[in-house]
C-alpha cells in the first residue's frame, strides 16, 4: 500500500513525525508532501495566483510553498510516479471538531485526496489551548495505526473522508473508539482583536474564545470530552435537505416573477 502524508502545521511539525510513524506501521511505501510554513485555518485554499515552489528533502519527502490542498494535488499530479492508495493528513496539533472542519487545512488535505479518488483520512490530536503548551501525542501514537487499519478493512464510500480526533489524555486513559456525527458548538469562538502598531495604525489578530459546550450524545465533541477517539465520516455535500424539500414545494417549477427596476 502506498501512502501519501500531508498536514497543515508544516513540514517540521511534530505531528507529521507522529503520522509518519503511524503510516510506517502500515506500509513501507510512505511519501510526504507538506507545506513549508504553517497553513492552519486555510481550509480548502488553493494557490491560484502565485507559483508553488517545491523542495525535495529526501527520496520521498517534499516541502511545498502552498496549502495542504496544493501539496496533495502536486504530489499526485507530478511528484509521485503512481498515485497513492491512501492519503493521511495530520496529525494536527489541536482538535478538528464540529464547525472547525470547515476551516481546517488538515481536513482540506484529506478532502483533496478524496476529490482525486483516493481514500483519505484526517487525524487530529486534541488539546486545551488555554492550558496545554504541547499536545499529549500518546493517544495518536498508540491508537493511530490500529484505528486506520480497522477503517481500511471496512472501507467507506468514495465521496467520504474519515475525520479522526484523539482525546487530550494519556493513551492508557482512552476509554474507547466511537463513530460519531459532527457536533455543533453553542457559540462561535472566533473573534477579532484590534491592536495598534507603533505608527498608530490599527491591525487585527484573529483569536478564539473558550466557551463551555453542551455535549450531545453521539457527537464528536462529547466523545473526545469523555476520552474516546472520535471517528466521523464527512462529505462535501453541504445541502440542507429539509430546507431543500420545503423550498421545492414553495418554489419548484415556478418561474420567478420579474422584478421591476426602481424608478
Amino acid at each position: 500500500m502506498r501512502i501519501l502524508l500531508t498536514n497543515d502545521d508544516g513540514i517540521d511539525a511534530f505531528g507529521l513525525k507522529v503520522l509518519y510513524d503511524i503510516a510506517s506501521a502500515l506500509s513501507d511505501d510512505v511519501w510526504v508532501c507538506a507545506p513549508v510554513l504553517e497553513q492552519s485555518g486555510k481550509g480548502r485554499g488553493v494557490s491560484l495566483h502565485d507559483p508553488v515552489r517545491v523542495r525535495r528533502l529526501g527520496e520521498r519527502r517534499f516541502a511545498a510553498g502552498g496549502t495542504p490542498t496544493d501539496c496533495v494535488q502536486i504530489a499526485v499530479s507530478d511528484l509521485m510516479d503512481s498515485p497513492p492508495d491512501l492519503v493521511l493528513s495530520g496529525v494536527n496539533r489541536g482538535f478538528n471538531l464540529a464547525q472547525d472542519v470547515t476551516l481546517s487545512g488538515t481536513v482540506a488535505g484529506a478532502l483533496q485526496g478524496m476529490s482525486l479518488g483516493i481514500p483519505s483520512i484526517a487525524l487530529s490530536q486534541c488539546l486545551d489551548f488555554d492550558l496545554d503548551i504541547e499536545a499529549q501525542w500518546q493517544a495518536a501514537q498508540v491508537y493511530g495505526a490500529p484505528v486506520i487499519s480497522n477503517l481500511i478493512s471496512q472501507g467507506w464510500p468514495a465521496d467520504v473522508i474519515m475525520n479522526i480526533n484523539f482525546p487530550d489524555c494519556a493513551a492508557d486513559d482512552v476509554t474507547g473508539v466511537e463513530v460519531t456525527r459532527q457536533g455543533i458548538r453553542n457559540l462561535h469562538e472566533m473573534h477579532a482583536v484590534r491592536r495598534t502598531d507603533p505608527r498608530g495604525r490599527d491591525y487585527y489578530w484573529i483569536d478564539f474564545h473558550a466557551f463551555e459546550q453542551s455535549l450531545i450524545d453521539g457527537t464528536d465533541l462529547k466523545a473526545v470530552a469523555e476520552k474516546r477517539i472520535s471517528v466521523t465520516p464527512l462529505h462535501l455535500d453541504l445541502t440542507h435537505n429539509e430546507t431543500l424539500h420545503r423550498l421545492k414545494k414553495m418554489l419548484g417549477g415556478v418561474a420567478p416573477k420579474k422584478v421591476e427596476a426602481a424608478q
